[in-house]
């Protein structure tokens, strides 16, 4: 008996290695949802429309500038709101770029791309938050940024998964890597050997921090045992805390400059600190003076041994002199063979749980503490000069950091506006009479 025929569907054969079951996607292939896909529509069409109207602003402010150059300057320098309102601009286009590209990156399933983009996305919202709420206060007005901030921070975490497990184990390994340092005695250290220190942001960064404190402490005795017996000066250099940033910034380029020589002749050691260390204060000293009209040393009519005028003094007209570059080569001598050693030990006591996060964290601080100090130094300025503060960040500086405050701060120096090169004289007298007039006709 024949067996009955039975009808079927036909069934295409399996490729040979073939899996019998497809393997589930991996994250980075899986679709991105459809409602992401809105938003990312919704992103590149922001930032379009944004990026031509970056233009037309920048363009406005460039008229303004040149029609009416008494309503946003002093003399031929813009005031503060205008400095920030440019920054603001220029942080709108970046903001809009990064909307394309983000925006772009989750309509073509980019998740990667779009993870990394988002962290952009998250600075430059962050900074457009700060700068709105200077120049115009606190109100509607960042609703749409805090949104935006929000959404994208949301998506930084959940967008690639395997991006963030990625980041979990690089951080896995680079702690790993630590603790073998450690264990060798090598923590910190240069492990090609062609340094002594290892040049990354963790070990600069308190660098920096430490000799801003250690050379306030240094400047204060200084001036309380030679300059000015007996009298204590406050030397801080920064709006909040006893630092010192030219010493920071000095150290750090020390370090720099002298990590491959720490093994080199005391002599050369000595010569290259000195001329690093004497640029640096000459150059901050003409920043202070050209931005600030702030002289807060001056080593005019210096001598060399009471015998003759100092000539490193009169190049640099009083900004250093012989015996400041000295005491850096000295300073650079002592910092790379005795306390770059030490510090480095001081730095490795922080915890390992918190050691990159509460390092991130004080960076943060220290970076607001350098951005007020700027500030208040310049609407300081702008009062010294004359200029009413009429915007939410010249208010601000004007009721809680005032000339009294800034005066008693700030003891060692002195604002004198005709002196920078931002104004002349002239534009100074103009400015500081006529408010006297103006109250005297008023009486």
């Amino acid at each position: 008996m024949s067996k009955p025929e039975t009808s079927a569907s036909p069934v295409e054969p399996r490729p040979a290695g073939a899996p019998r079951h497809a393997a589930p996607k991996k994250p980075e292939e899986r679709k991105i949802p459809l409602i992401l896909k809105v938003y990312g529509f919704l992103c590149m069409a922001d930032g379009i429309v944004t990026v031509p109207m970056v233009f037309i602003f920048l363009g406005l402010l460039w008229w303004a500038m040149s029609a009416r150059p008494d309503l946003v300057s002093i003399g031929d320098d813009p005031t503060l709101p205008v400095i920030l309102m440019a920054i603001s601009i220029v942080v709108s286009l970046g903001n809009a770029i990064s909307l394309i590209v983000f925006g772009r990156s989750l309509l073509k399933n980019r998740r990667r791309n779009a993870a990394r983009w988002s962290h952009a996305l998250i600075a430059t919202t962050l900074v457009q938050i700060i700068l709105r709420v200077m120049l115009e206060g606190i109100g509607t007005n960042l609703i749409a940024d805090a949104i935006q901030l929000v959404i994208v921070l949301a998506l930084s975490v959940t967008v690639d998964p395997q991006l963030r497990r990625e980041r979990h184990l690089k951080q896995a390994m680079r702690e790993m890597t630590d603790r073998e340092a450690d264990r060798a005695g090598m923590l910190g250290r240069d492990l090609e050997g062609k340094g002594y220190i290892e040049l990354n942001f963790f070990n600069l960064f308190w660098v920096f921090t430490v000799c801003c404190v250690l050379g306030l402490i240094i400047e204060t005795v200084y001036h309380m045992v030679v300059v000015d017996p007996g009298v204590y000066q406050d030397r801080a250099g920064m709006l909040f805390g006893p630092f010192s940033p030219i010493y920071g910034f000095g150290a750090v380029l020390m370090t720099v400059a002298l990590n491959r020589f720490y093994k080199a002749n005391p002599i050369i050691i000595f010569v290259v600190s000195a001329v690093i260390g004497g640029l640096f204060e000459a150059a901050t000293a003409w920043f202070m003076q050209v931005g600030f009209g702030a002289i807060a040393w001056d080593y005019s009519g210096s001598t060399i041994f009471g015998l003759f005028p100092d000539p490193v003094a009169a190049l640099f007209g009083g900004r250093t002199s012989t015996l400041f570059m000295c005491m850096w080569g000295a300073l650079g001598f002592v910092w790379i063979k005795f306390c770059l050693p030490w510090l480095l030990k001081f730095i490795n006591i922080i915890p390992w749980k918190i050691r990159y996060s509460f390092t991130a964290l004080c960076a943060v601080l220290m970076l607001v503490n350098g951005v007020m100090t700027l500030q208040a130094l310049d609407c300081w300025f702008e009062r010294l000069s004359g200029t009413a503060g009429t915007t939410p960040v010249e208010e601000f500086y004007a009721r809680n950091f005032d000339n009294e405050y800034m005066e008693h701060r700030f003891e060692s120096m002195t604002i004198t506006p005709e002196d920078s090169g931002r104004v002349d004289s002239s534009a100074v007298a103009e400015a500081t009479v006529a408010p006297a007039s103006d109250a005297g006709s008023a009486a």
